[in-house]
């Protein structure tokens, strides 16, 4: 017969099973729609980037239109790169700095304010990105990744061992 605790920790230990399979789908999940976005948001400056060169110029970004190339780029082709999981780390360390930077010069007070009144900090535009940047960096882009699909590739013939030298 099973007691209260055996059952609480037997029902503890299912949820967090579950809680834990669900890891990788989230994480595709949050790769495809905010790749996709972070792709969207790229290409649109690219497409226009006198407009956002000028733009970065009255926000005091210096070197504007250099910065917009490099803003744009990093957002469309590191989107396309966080949408199939490729690189998926190291994708994510120019994105997060790119939107650290948005929020500096876009949304500087929202980040003011980030304390005082953080629903500001949380609405700002750049803030899921962010976060979608941080989760990818920190745990990774998850199975369904071609960083996945590539790390089992390269562990499995790292993990073959040579053929014998045969006698001669």
């Amino acid at each position: 017969m099973t007691t209260l605790p055996d059952r609480i920790r037997i029902a503890y230990a299912l949820l967090v099973r579950v809680g834990s399979s669900l890891h990788s789908p989230l994480l595709l999940v949050m790769r495809l729609y905010w790749g996709w976005l972070f792709f969207e948001a790229g290409k649109g400056k690219l497409l226009n980037l006198g407009q956002t060169a000028e733009f970065f110029g009255t926000l005091g970004i210096p070197f504007p239109a250099f910065n917009a190339v490099l803003a744009a780029s990093t957002e469309c082709f590191g989107g396309l790169l966080l949408l199939v999981g490729l690189a998926a780390r190291l994708t994510a360390v120019p994105l997060i700095f790119t939107m650290i930077v948005a929020y500096l010069t876009a949304d500087l007070e929202a980040v003011k304010s980030m304390f005082s009144e953080p629903d500001k900090f949380l609405e700002a535009a750049p803030f899921l990105f962010l976060l979608t940047t941080v989760l990818v960096f920190v745990f990774g882009p998850g199975v369904f990744s071609l960083d996945h699909l590539m790390g089992r590739k390269f562990a499995t013939t790292a993990s073959t061992p040579a053929p014998a030298p045969q006698p001669a």
